[in-house]
């Protein structure tokens, strides 16, 4: 699904964002993606999106090679992921209906494909109730759960949350991570980049901790809980 062959990302400020970075995320796994403010996670997924390209080595993403990949090309390769962001990018004069039908004509399905399948999203993430609501009128949890139905409504084979805990409170941070979880466990391969250790810890699945731009650690989480190995 990813591969990561000895990547390094230079910007041309100098900074040396990645360095010499080697992994392979499966498909269908869940995996946390943890690190302090600038140690290279934004640049981790940026490279996978191909919003950037690798200043040396090779990155795979669903047996394409991104580094040759032609520009034209990008927005096919983005339609297998769905990407959730902090700051939910929801339309404000749409209903919640409309933010995530939206994402369906944007590829270019058909009205009755978008009739059946929006209330579908919107009821597996909880929304069923909410579908003529505007987005100021929801909580910052349901908004979150709009922009992660926005990601899904497509059927993507990879689900990318960056910082998607990061404007909600405790208790809907650990809703929000379950639901991914769940949605995972239907085969969507899920990516999480998140600074809170506390919901890492809750979740038995793998993280990968990047520091300085090099991965210091990729292990399997334990719950502390449990106290053995998965």
């Amino acid at each position: 699904m990813i591969e990561f062959r000895n990547v390094s990302k230079v910007y041309h400020t100098g900074t040396h964002a990645l360095n010499q970075v080697s992994l392979i995320i499966e498909k269908g796994e869940f995996v946390f993606i943890v690190g302090s403010s600038g140690a290279g996670k934004s640049t981790f997924l940026k490279l996978i999106m191909r919003e950037e390209t690798p200043t040396s080595g090779s990155i795979i993403v669903n047996d394409i090679q991104l580094e040759k990949l032609k520009r034209r090309k990008v927005p096919m390769l983005r339609r297998s992921m769905g990407i959730v962001f902090q700051d939910f990018r929801l339309i404000d004069k749409m209903t919640v209906y409309e933010n995530v039908a939206f994402a369906m004509r944007a590829v270019g399905a058909r009205p009755r494909a978008i009739k059946k399948r929006v209330p579908y999203i919107l009821e597996l993430v909880g929304l069923e109730n909410k579908a003529e609501n505007y987005p100021s009128e929801l909580s910052g949890g349901e908004q979150q759960r709009v922009a992660l139905a926005r990601a899904l409504v497509n059927n993507p084979q990879m689900i990318i949350a960056d910082e998607p805990t990061g404007n909600v409170d405790p208790e809907m941070s650990y809703e929000i991570i379950e639901l991914l979880h769940e949605i995972n466990k239907r085969g969507t391969t899920v990516l999480i980049v998140t600074h809170e250790h506390n919901l890492v810890h809750s979740f038995n699945s793998r993280c990968i901790t990047i520091d300085k731009g090099v991965v210091v650690e990729d292990a399997m989480e334990i719950k502390p809980s449990e106290g053995g190995q998965v």
